[in-house]
């Protein structure tokens, strides 16, 4: 895989970053079983995005792939710890390989309890910059929402959620009813697909 990586690691070989992620997401995130989810629903697959945002390659590819989709007038990427913390610095640092500088902000689920108290960590934006917020894995869509609302508080606009997965489960419903883009890397069954051909390969 490090010599495959290698040949995929600069903007050029955008389309071919895709598939390497989506072998890492079946090689290294996707299980089945029998779970129960942050939204309380059981589920006979479980997707752990982390040990893949949290893989040096993985952390590339998704910087990379994930910057392209930006709008040209993005100032800021942000999301909801603790999901999205590694994909919000893996998409500054390609903009900023890119000479693109975006800085990213990390959204707490509680304020600070000292100091600021802030909800939000990161550079202070000017009132109505255009903040993308960066998700894993969308379920019902409720953690990036209180990353939305709590940008809005903070008098930023956001237009656009963009995950890594969507469980087809609600999460798009609900950012359009909010007024909400949405876009994904991939769709669940996408990876299910991809996962089951690989046993099948290997059988």
């Amino acid at each position: 895989m490090n010599n495959q990586f290698q040949a995929l690691s600069t903007p050029k070989d955008l389309p071919l970053l895709r598939p390497f992620l989506l072998d890492l997401f079946c090689q290294l995130a996707y299980q089945e079983g029998d779970f129960v989810l942050s939204s309380g629903q059981r589920s006979s697959y479980y997707i752990n995005g982390k040990q893949v945002t949290l893989n040096a390659q993985g952390a590339l590819a998704i910087g990379r792939l994930l910057f392209s989709m930006l709008p040209a007038d993005t100032q800021a990427v942000a999301g909801l710890t603790l999901g999205a913390d590694p994909i919000v610095s893996a998409v500054s640092i390609v903009s900023a390989l890119e000479n693109c500088p975006i800085p990213g902000l990390i959204i707490r689920k509680q304020p600070k309890g000292h100091g600021t108290r802030a909800y939000i960590e990161g550079p202070s934006l000017p009132t109505g910059a255009k903040v993308v917020v960066l998700e894993d894995v969308v379920t019902t869509g409720q953690s990036a929402m209180k990353a939305v609302d709590r940008l809005k508080e903070a008098g930023y606009q956001v237009e656009l959620v963009i995950a890594l997965v969507d469980r087809l489960q609600g999460g798009a419903e609900l950012y359009q009813s909010a007024g909400l883009m949405f876009k994904a890397l991939f769709s669940i069954n996408a990876i299910r697909e991809h996962y089951q051909g690989s046993l099948d390969q290997s059988s």
